[in-house]
């Protein structure tokens, strides 16, 4: 069985490689809550936020600042201060709990068993949004090809709605921060907040 992660251990700037490998082994706890107004779902923990215990850990991860330029944090908040999220009504999970380099070293199976559990989730957590940080891993998950960035015309998480954003990690060259931010702030302003 892997072995968790110290949740309140203190943000590391580097990790060795045998530490970063050893990380694979690793679970990160969801940050969760019931009635958030939006849970934000990464496609899975990196070799370095599995090391830290905490999401997008990564230097270069373009998701705090894109949480904090889009308006839904007053600062932008270090990885070590998610558990300040549910109080503005955020949550972070993700959709495959294995730790990986990269999204890509994920097979179909475990996407499409992240999307059962996920739905699972929702349905016990009941946040107001649901944001899946990944186009073409949620297509995987929920076996469609009709989604993009942005809003879904899905009613299979009712009452919870979708939304789609980029996947912010420093990998994704489609989106740089200022476009990764104002997605997000697309986002924001449908939830009213």
């Amino acid at each position: 069985m892997p072995s968790p992660v110290n949740r309140h251990a203190p943000a590391r700037v580097r990790f060795t490689r045998d530490e970063l490998l050893a990380a694979a082994d690793r679970l990160l706890p969801d940050v969760i809550a019931p009635g958030l107004d939006v849970l934000l779902c990464g496609i899975n923990p990196g070799l370095w936020s599995a090391a830290s215990g905490h999401h997008f850990a990564r230097p270069g991860n373009r998701f705090w600042p894109a949480l904090h330029r889009s308006g839904f944090t007053p600062r932008q908040l270090r990885p070590d201060e998610q558990h300040l999220l549910p109080g503005w009504g955020l949550g972070i999970t993700n959709l495959a709990a294995r730790a990986t380099a990269r999204a890509d070293e994920l097979t179909r199976e475990e996407l499409t068993a992240g999307g059962t559990l996920l739905r699972a989730k929702v349905a016990e957590y009941a946040p107001r949004w649901l944001a899946v940080l990944g186009v073409t891993a949620f297509r995987v998950a929920f076996g469609t090809q009709a989604a993009k960035v942005g809003p879904q015309d899905s009613d299979a998480l009712l009452p919870t709605r979708l939304w789609i954003l980029p996947n912010p990690s420093g990998l994704n060259a489609h989106y740089q921060l200022p476009a990764l931010a104002a997605e997000f702030a697309r986002l924001r302003e449908a939830a009213g907040r």
